[in-house]
């Protein structure tokens, strides 16, 4: 196979861990990089200390964990979103996906009544076969990702609509379900740090993604094709395979997050999902993703994630309407991807 170093638009420049063309200045790209990540995390900071101050019970122990366990479903959401964006696509249908997922676990559980295994697997699967619909839809029949997975979400959502019955399914009947979001394996040991489980699924899903985005090959390509998708395709690189690839992964971590909240809520609630993917979005821009693809990690998304949760929790705390938290999300979209477009036309 050929290096996409060999490829006719003679890029001559080796792709970098972030996806982008390495450039001769690669130290001052590195300190822009670094930079840019202490600044989200500056913000997180700033925000914790103005909640505090302004809410005296916003750093109890209960609302911090509250606040953990909001970011683990918003979270898993944004790192399958990263994988998309990385390539400079879109998944509009994120939410609805994790809502089905969850739908299609309680459909093992509660409706057929099968193990806790094979429910888990189903929601997984489920997800990777919906991304794989996705990425084909966008990979094999050209169909532009906002409209491919805007197509998707109401699909969806009017399946889960229709498999439950309009109907929440709960899981009452399947020992062991609840534990795998509001139990905590670490509060057992250390009472005192009563983290819960669904937050410790989270960083594991985080790990891994950290590796493939990082150390695989799998990775490489999804940097590469929100990079230059045409170089890597004149290098003899199945563009097409690896972009189905990516909305694939994305969807099994969708099915994760499908688990989370079903575990959290102790049911799959039909009507719930579209929304998540407005946070998760933000979430992968806020944290330094740039929607033209080529760049993003998954430690940028995660402090992203924290800073919305911590946001709409601290909002709540001060009691502001639920309305004029809707407002605020949307202010903090168009004010990170405005700060991703004016980063973008430094770089260029």
């Amino acid at each position: 196979m050929a290096n996409i170093q060999d490829s006719p638009l003679q890029v001559t420049q080796p792709i970098d861990g972030m996806g982008t063309l390495a450039p001769s200045g690669l130290g001052a790209k590195i300190f822009r990089f670094t930079r840019q990540k202490l600044l989200v995390f500056a913000s997180l900071v700033a925000l914790l200390v103005f909640f505090s101050i302004a809410s005296p019970n916003f750093l109890e122990i209960d609302n911090l964990v509250s606040i953990l366990q909001s970011t683990s479903v918003n979270g898993v959401l944004a790192i399958a979103c990263t994988f998309v964006i990385i390539t400079s696509g879109i998944d509009l249908s994120v939410g609805t996906l994790m809502t089905f997922c969850a739908v299609m676990a309680g459909v093992f559980l509660t409706f057929w009544g099968m193990r806790l295994s094979i429910g888990i697997m189903a929601a997984i699967v489920s997800g990777a076969l919906c991304g794989w619909i996705s990425g084909t839809l966008i990979a094999k029949l050209k169909i532009p990702p906002f409209i491919a997975t805007l197509g998707m979400m109401m699909l969806y959502k009017g399946l889960a609509l229709v498999i439950s019955g309009t109907k929440p399914i709960y899981f009452n009947d399947t020992p062991g379900f609840s534990s795998i979001s509001q139990d905590s394996w670490i509060g057992n040991w250390i009472p005192s740090i009563p983290i819960p489980n669904a937050v410790l699924i989270m960083f594991l899903v985080a790990i891994v993604a950290h590796i493939l985005l990082k150390k695989t090959l799998f990775g490489r390509y999804t940097f590469a094709l929100g990079s230059n998708e045409e170089a890597l395709r004149l290098s003899g690189v199945n563009v097409n395979f690896w972009k189905i690839a990516v909305y694939t992964v994305a969807g099994a971590i969708c099915g994760i997050a499908g688990l989370l909240i079903a575990s959290r809520l102790n049911s799959a609630q039909p009507a719930l999902g579209q929304g998540y993917e407005l946070d998760a979005i933000a979430a992968v821009v806020i944290g330094g993703a740039s929607l033209s693809g080529g760049t993003g990690t998954i430690v940028g998304t995660l402090l992203g994630a924290f800073i919305m949760s911590v946001l709409t929790n601290g909002l709540r705390m001060m009691s502001v309407a639920q309305e004029w938290q809707t407002v605020v999300t949307g202010l903090i979209i168009i004010l990170a991807v405005y700060v991703d477009t004016l980063r973008r036309q430094r770089r260029d």
